[in-house]
């Protein structure tokens, strides 16, 4: 089969392979049925993205995509690469701009018949009490540049010893909320100071804040351990590291374009742009990159806590009843540094995940022990007016994708094209005859995102399931959601 100009050789239903031809160092790999080949991708650029990314100095293995792929920066969104931290690279590209944009699922002890009268209160009450839009601010009292650089550094404990959330939080959360790499030291003054009235805020775009009833179980032992069961209401927050993200990686961008001439390495893309991961560019990058990582996780803790205090005032309920837990925080634009299999050998890589989510297995370490039976949750969001999923990492997916998966629906429209097919409908009395009731800043943002701009997110989920990668665990259906 061919799309966008390149053969894909198919190695199972579900994985097809480019060869290695000019500069790729290593095969191109691409998750997908054949189905969504022919409608998605006959004519995407982010195939040759796929392409391009073969060519990264010490990349490991392959260039993946997951089935959620689409045109990005570089990287195509849905792209994971693994350099060689000795003799590879690390790329912004393979991060993208919102550094650790991400999802966390909420669990409640709540079924639709106790919420469903109260449901236009409640996302009223989370609209006003959680900052949403372009420039949203204002959730706390604004930070010092000094008090931001200890969120840098702490990540999401900051948000835990300042009263917002409980230090379990942090033990559902990967990395723990944060990376130890973090160096708020080469982070711009001007990331910092977009960073500090920002913390707590749901931004714009594709961010959201959606109350969802899980409508059907697919692994009732891996449900039962994360704690989810049939008709219960839960929430999942979908934001990340705002402007001071923006700020970090804008910034990079222009240091390390500037940086590749000096260590002699050639890109069929200058959106690649990388340094080695060893040289003090590299070094600072990840640093810098780490720091906005954990100002996103310290962001979603706190986005956590004010939902949390919304739902107790609206239904005027005590906290123990309300069961109001974090089920897991999940990332899915970071790079990592790791130890995986390659051939015969375990080494440490640098891990990009840009668009695509961490699936590790059952037994994994880096786990908490409750989830260690099952695996990993993987937080899987679509689009507002059909589903989400939770799906469980498997060991497949450490043999073949460096324990990663896809990390949503994956656009099919841009921004411009959708606000242009949105003209002249009710988009919200659309929404409402789905069932679902939104608060939004504008009807632009709802245009944006409503779901003929994406996949079908069950499509894309359906191809890990079988690819061995990521397992289905329960499906959720959107009931109530806010957009910036």
């Amino acid at each position: 089969m061919f799309a966008a100009g390149y053969e894909l050789n198919p190695i199972t239903d579900y994985v097809w392979e480019i060869s290695p031809s000019g500069g790729m160092r290593v095969p191109g790999r691409i998750y997908s049925s054949r189905k969504m080949i022919e409608k998605y991708l006959q004519t995407d650029e982010s195939v040759k993205q796929v392409v391009n990314v073969a060519h990264l100095p010490g990349i490991q293995k392959y260039s993946l995509a997951m089935p959620d792929i689409h045109w990005g920066y570089g990287f195509p969104i849905g792209g994971v690469a693994a350099t060689d931290i000795e003799e590879g690279v690390i790329s912004p590209g393979g991060v993208g701009y919102d550094i650790n944009c991400g999802v966390r699922l909420i669990r409640t002890q709540l079924n639709l018949d106790q919420t469903e009268k109260r449901l236009q209160k409640l996302i009223e009450n989370l609209f006003q009490s959680i900052p949403t839009g372009v420039g949203s601010s204002g959730a706390i009292h604004k930070q010092s540049p000094k008090e931001i650089k200890k969120i840098l550094q702490k990540g999401s404990s900051w948000a835990v010893e300042n009263g917002f959330g409980e230090a379990t939080d942090l033990q559902f959360t990967e990395e723990n909320g944060c990376l130890s790499q973090a160096n708020p030291e080469v982070v711009s003054p001007r990331a910092i100071e977009r960073g500090q009235d920002q913390a707590g805020t749901l931004g714009s775009g594709n961010h959201f804040l959606e109350i969802q009833v899980v409508d059907q179980i697919f692994d009732e032992k891996a449900a039962e351990i994360f704690g989810l069961f049939s008709g219960q209401i839960t929430v999942s927050i979908h934001t990340g590291s705002r402007g001071l993200g923006y700020q970090i990686c804008d910034d990079y961008l222009k240091i390390l374009v500037k940086a590749i001439p000096r260590y002699g390495i050639s890109l069929p893309d200058r959106q690649l742009a990388c340094a080695p991961i060893q040289s003090p560019e590299g070094r600072d990058y990840l640093g810098a990159m780490a720091a906005a990582a954990n100002f996103a996780w310290n962001n979603r803790q706190i986005i956590m806590s004010l939902a949390h205090k919304s739902f107790v005032k609206t239904l005027n309920m005590n906290s123990r009843d309300l069961g109001f837990e974090l089920v897991y925080d999940v990332c899915h634009n970071v790079a990592k540094i790791e130890e995986h299999q390659i051939g015969d050998v375990r080494k440490k890589v640098c891990v990009h995940r840009k668009g695509a989510t961490r699936a590790f297995p059952p037994q994994s370490s880096q786990l908490p022990i409750r989830y260690q039976p099952v695996g990993q949750p993987v937080l899987v969001p679509g689009d507002m007016g059909r589903y989400s999923f939770v799906a469980v990492g498997t060991q497949q997916a450490m043999e073949d994708t460096f324990g990663s998966t896809c990390h949503g629906a994956g656009r099919v429209q841009s921004r411009h094209q959708a606000i242009k097919s949105g003209r002249g409908m009710d988009l919200i009395k659309e929404l409402k005859q789905r069932g679902v009731i939104i608060q939004a800043k504008g009807m632009k943002t709802i245009a944006e995102e409503m779901p003929y701009a994406y996949k079908d997110v069950a499509d894309v989920v359906d191809v890990m399931h079988h690819a061995g990668i990521s397992g289905k665990v329960a499906r959720l259906r959107p009931l109530a959601v806010i957009k910036g």
